[in-house]
């Protein structure tokens, strides 16, 4: 019985033969949650990318285009735009920003750059400081304000509130990747 048991406990370590034995069935398992869509969460996504980016050059070229589309299932299938409303829930993140900085993403010649489009989609929010508009143009609709016309300083004081949770929320989505998941580095 207790061989059974530390045969289990080596193989959850990665040192040794017995984690290169599993490699090429653990890599055909994470590629085929990519490809089913089973993993759809940032925290996952990154958790196989880190796998993928220690993995042999075989099994790198596999993971490729699997985790390039998953990253684009990503977003297209509203879970990034569900993850950043769980991080901002008083001000829910707003759908027409997040939009935007999609078709940003998809008319910039330097979006080739990464194979990661939610990376890409949450550093384009950042950069081109896409939060302080979007977060005034939210504060100030009446139905924020119960239908009447908010006053400027009102609209202001709220924009205010919008843009600090939701840079919150990029910031801390961003914060997934130790280096930019980029081919260039940067």
């Amino acid at each position: 019985m207790s061989s059974g048991n530390s045969r289990r406990h080596h193989g959850h370590r990665h040192n040794g033969r017995s984690s290169r034995r599993t490699t090429q069935q653990d890599t055909a398992q994470l590629i085929e949650s990519l490809n089913t869509h089973r993993v759809n969460t940032l925290t996952e996504l990154c958790r196989i990318e880190r796998v993928a980016a220690t993995a042999s050059e075989e099994d790198a070229l596999a993971f490729q285009e699997p985790m390039t589309m998953a990253w684009t299932y990503y977003v297209t299938s509203n879970n990034l735009l569900s993850e950043l409303r769980g991080l901002t829930r008083n001000y829910p993140f707003s759908s027409d920003a997040l939009d935007d900085a999609k078709y940003r993403v998809s008319t910039d010649p330097e979006s080739n750059r990464s194979w990661n489009y939610a990376w890409l989609v949450l550093v384009k929010m950042r950069d081109d400081q896409m939060v302080d508009s979007y977060a005034a143009s939210e504060a100030a609709k009446p139905e924020m304000w119960g239908g009447r016309i908010p006053e400027a300083e009102e609209a202001q004081q709220l924009a205010l509130c919008f843009a600090w949770e939701w840079n919150e929320a990029i910031e801390q989505m961003l914060r997934h990747w130790d280096t930019p998941p980029t081919t260039t580095g940067y």
